[in-house]
């Protein structure tokens, strides 16, 4: 196993989050709801099979192993990006990985959400609409009041489906669609391109004197 190996078997486990996720959200009802956490260490298991790497670590190592995703450091504006948004917004996590997953990254990060949401508090994942309208009603807030935040376009064009303004900040390596077509379909209301200071030009754009 080379280094770029190990990229391919990382790059295949996140396709199983996708493929988990977007099956579950089109059809929440078809199966048990099961957390990512629990999708990351039974697909974990799966891969480690099928690429032959049993016996590599010990089932203790494996489940630790399956928590990486609890200790990913932030992108370089995303604290200091916050910090300035929170001195105007309310500014609140709506990811699908699990209330755990995300209290354990904001204290690794430092990220200082004024509130922690998850798709798991709605027994669903995004882009199933329960998941947004569920998140602005927590919030007692109709969905036009509501920023959607994403560097995937398609997580914007869902929350734009269901009423909520979005802001698009460009990531490398991040977005699968092809930026310039769907920007022409104008469902972002703001766009932060990859040169720009991410979450520091977030602020900036939408009013917070920097």
């Amino acid at each position: 196993m080379h280094t770029a190996d190990w990229a391919r078997f990382a790059h295949e486990w996140r396709q199983t989050y996708y493929h988990f996720t977007r099956t579950l959200a089109a059809n929440p009802s078809a199966a048990p709801y099961k957390t990512v956490d629990e999708h990351h260490l039974s697909s974990l298991r799966e891969l480690l099979h099928a690429w032959q790497l049993e016996g590599l670590w010990t089932d203790a190592e494996v489940d630790e192993l399956s928590l990486v995703w609890h200790r990913l450091d932030p992108w370089p504006d995303t604290v200091a990006g916050l910090r300035a948004l929170n001195t105007r917004f309310a500014t609140c996590t709506l990811s699908n990985g699990n209330v755990a997953l995300l209290t354990d990254m904001a204290e690794h990060a430092r990220l200082e959400w004024t509130h922690v949401f998850s798709a798991e508090m709605f027994k669903s994942y995004k882009p199933d609409p329960a998941v947004y309208l569920g998140a602005a009603r927590k919030l007692g807030l109709e969905p036009g009041q509501c920023a959607m935040v994403a560097a995937h376009l398609n997580d914007l064009k869902a929350a734009k489906q269901c009423g909520f303004r979005t802001v698009y900040v460009k990531r490398r390596q991040e977005e699968a669609l092809d930026p310039d077509k769907e920007r022409q379909e104008g469902y972002v209301d703001v766009w932060v391109e990859e040169h720009e200071a991410g979450f520091l030009a977030v602020a900036e754009r939408l009013g917070v004197s920097m």
